[in-house]
């Protein structure tokens, strides 16, 4: 980089660090001049080359290592804010930047340049009876506003997968990840100004008080749709607050269902597969029910392995009577209903594959689900009735990524029913157009 740009990146940073620090409250003119500015950038980001989406891509991630130490000293004054304030030493893990998690959202943007593009993909396409050639391509969304708690790689990830998929981004994080957000789009913005896309390509919402989430939330006409990205507080607030269109993200109270074909080693492993490899995510299980017609030998092994791994049980009266020399708390109604996203879960014993699918739309927030079974009519009954974004056959929960199905990125997992379910991808950062060719047609009077 210049001198200038080195210049221009350092001023960035240091104006979010003094933003953090002062708690700033952003007027509304103020967030719907960023909303417009990166409504402008969409119009040419939207017709961006992939060559091109591709050399910003391999900007952003060399400056975001050649820049780690300015944004390691910007996180860490998040991160001393943080601890003053007193908070939860977990949720200040999240907030945490480290030279190893700069160099995996490096990574993570190298990797979109391996992705096929979207854009102008032909999603389907047809000759007419009028002769008219019909086709349904692909198209960026236009702007996408990001709505996310503590973690500041998310602010590089989301503004990678975005710009991939020709879209602008309009970024707000939490408070508490000001400085380090700050520091992060100042760098990436300067990235991609290196290669001609437009600075506003990526643009973080100013202020770090609540009513800038406000303003950005009813900015309809500026912003295209808004992806939430967080706990289930967060989550409803956008939803319920919005005037522009929302693409729910998952609150994920995952079960796995152990029936009473199961095979038990193989069920235990998915189970603590399912709840301990990640407990903070949202494809973590958070319940596990048990056939009764297994229960015996399936309990006793299944409740000591948890909690072996740390997990607290709150199981109903069945299950706790058969967990032998395995501690475990009483549940309530509320626990099967409760994300615990902690070395918690919820346990229960049922009559059988019926109940297990009842207990799961009473409680069950359609993200995943998963069946351990030998039972093929079993598996079949519990992927035809069960309605969540996916359901698994004897594997375990935490499979639902959009990595691991192949996806290469994802910017969510969407619980909803509309335009994109399960792991957001770069085809779900995507709407499509029809475009109609002829050779002079005209349509009859009807």
């Amino acid at each position: 980089m210049t001198a200038q740009s080195e210049s221009t990146v350092a001023s960035g940073i240091a104006a979010g660090a003094d933003d953090a620090a002062r708690g700033r409250a952003a007027t509304e003119a103020e967030v719907l001049a960023a909303a417009r500015s990166a409504k402008a950038a969409a119009r040419e980001v939207a017709l961006a080359s992939t060559d091109t989406k591709n050399a910003a891509l391999g900007a952003m991630a060399a400056a975001l290592r050649e820049h780690s130490g300015a944004l390691l000293a910007a996180n860490a004054a998040d991160v001393d804010a943080a601890r003053r304030a007193g908070t939860a030493e977990a949720l200040i893990d999240r907030l945490t930047l480290t030279d190893a998690r700069i160099g995996s959202m490096a990574s993570g943007l190298e990797d979109l340049v391996a992705l096929p593009d979207p854009i102008g993909t032909v999603v389907r396409s047809s000759e007419l009876p009028s002769g008219l050639a019909l086709t349904q391509v692909r198209v960026p969304l236009g702007v996408v506003a990001i709505i996310y708690e503590a973690r500041p790689n998310v602010t590089a990830d989301a503004a990678g997968i975005a710009l991939k998929a020709g879209n602008a981004v309009l970024l707000r994080g939490s408070g508490s990840a000001y400085a380090s957000n700050e520091a992060i789009v100042a760098v990436l913005r300067q990235a991609v100004t290196s290669v001609g896309m437009p600075t506003d390509a990526i643009v973080l919402v100013p202020g770090t008080d609540r009513s800038s989430v406000k303003y950005v939330m009813t900015a309809r006409g500026l912003v295209d749709v808004i992806i939430p990205r967080g706990g289930a507080g967060l989550i409803r607030a956008v939803v319920d607050g919005s005037t522009v269109p929302v693409i729910e993200t998952g609150v994920g109270n995952c079960h796995v269902y152990v029936d009473a074909t199961a095979d038990i080693p193989m069920a235990i492993d998915i189970l603590l597969n399912s709840k301990t490899r990640r407990p903070s995510v949202c494809n973590a299980a958070e319940n596990v029910l048990v056939a009764r017609g297994i229960a015996a030998a399936f309990v006793p092994r299944a409740a000591a392995a948890l909690a072996a791994s740390g997990v607290t049980i709150h199981a109903d009266e069945a299950f706790a009577a058969l967990a032998g020399d395995t501690a475990t708390v009483p549940a309530t109604e509320a626990d099967f209903d409760t994300e615990y996203l902690s070395l918690d879960i919820a346990a229960a014993v049922v009559g059988g594959v019926d109940e297990a699918i009842e207990h799961i739309r009473r409680h069950g927030t359609g993200h995943t689900e998963a069946i351990v079974t030998s039972d093929d009519a079993a598996a079949a009954a519990f992927t035809s009735r069960i309605d969540a974004a996916a359901v698994m056959v004897n594997a375990s929960t935490a499979f639902t990524d959009g990595g691991e199905f192949g996806f290469g990125a994802e910017i969510g997992i969407s619980t909803q029913k509309l335009h994109a379910r399960g792991p957001m991808g770069l085809a779900e950062l995507t709407s499509t157009k029809y475009i109609v060719a002829g050779r002079g047609q005209t349509r009859a009077a009807s």
